[in-house]
């Protein structure tokens, strides 16, 4: 095996701190994009700012703007069309997008969760402005999936440079019965007997044997780096004895130094598990071709 002449040691001391760009951080054309959805109806209730008596002000401006109730939930930095509360008249379920109460409940679910607050008290100037700031916020909350976007971009680069063809050679993101149907293989080990529906990141297919890759990136530790290392262990094992298959793990950062102990766990039985230091010395190549 290719991990008996590797020392985890050694290999682990290679893993990248970072691989995320510029864009990494936070994505602005999504944010102007989802601001954008709903400009005319905060710029309607930009005027209720300031006002003292914005209760009523609100229940005159949805008379003649109804459409307005859709930008409140963002105003929580919620994106749910529908927010569940509870209260001394007990559970109440407002749903933004079809109103299902009288607009003077609506006024109540406005003044407790503060908004009017907000609005008539200085403390912002233009909802605008305001949900651009929300909706950046929530924007950062996407970065793990962008860390995993980027990790799949990286790898794919790698697999185009070895010669691999996309739709030919290699296939981006194929579910199990994907894969059997396609080839004919019988992989019901690894989905029990059909009921797991598991998606390789990308699936290369050479003459006499098929690698389904899993790819990531962990800047931070968690539990969820015990539970991949775990998982893919187990898919290890349940794939050793299959002569058209093999699983391949690319895998990389410095969140990892949390978790080598799991990592270790998997290194020790997964063959073919690299990092990015391997695919800059040309793994894919010499070891998926």
């Amino acid at each position: 095996m290719l991990t008996d002449m590797r020392d985890f040691e050694t290999w682990l001391s290679t893993f990248r701190k970072v691989i995320a760009g510029y864009k990494y951080y936070t994505d602005f054309e999504k944010v102007y994009n989802k601001v954008d959805a709903i400009r005319v109806e905060l710029n309607i209730m930009n005027t209720l700012i300031g006002k003292q008596n914005i209760e009523d002000e609100f229940i005159n401006l949805y008379r003649r703007y109804p459409e307005i109730l859709k930008c409140i939930p963002i105003l929580l930095a919620k994106r749910e069309s529908e927010i569940p509360t509870k209260d001394f008249d007990g559970e109440h379920i407002y749903n933004f997008k079809r109103p299902n109460y009288a607009i003077e409940q609506y006024v109540v679910f406005m003044r407790e969760t503060g908004l009017f607050k907000l609005m008539s008290q200085g403390h912002i100037r233009n909802l605008v402005d305001y949900v651009t700031g929300v909706e950046t916020g929530l924007d950062s909350n996407a970065r793990k999936n962008r860390g995993g976007d980027a990790m799949e971009d990286l790898v794919e680069t790698y697999l185009v440079n070895a010669g691999l063809v996309k739709g030919v050679s290699y296939f981006k993101e194929m579910y199990i019965h994907e894969i059997q149907d396609k080839w004919g293989v019988d992989l019901s080990c690894i989905s029990n007997d059909g009921d797991t529906e598991k998606r390789f990141d990308f699936v290369i297919k050479r003459d006499n044997m098929i690698y389904g890759i899993e790819t990531n990136f962990y800047t931070g530790g968690g539990s969820k780096l015990n539970e991949t290392a775990r998982s893919y262990k187990t898919l290890t094992i349940e794939t050793q004895n299959l002569d058209y298959f093999k699983f391949v793990w690319i895998t990389d950062g410095l969140g990892w130094n949390s978790a080598k102990n799991n990592l270790k766990e998997t290194f020790d039985v997964l063959e073919n598990i690299y990092n990015i230091a391997e695919l800059d010395a040309g793994i894919v190549s010499k070891k998926l071709i």
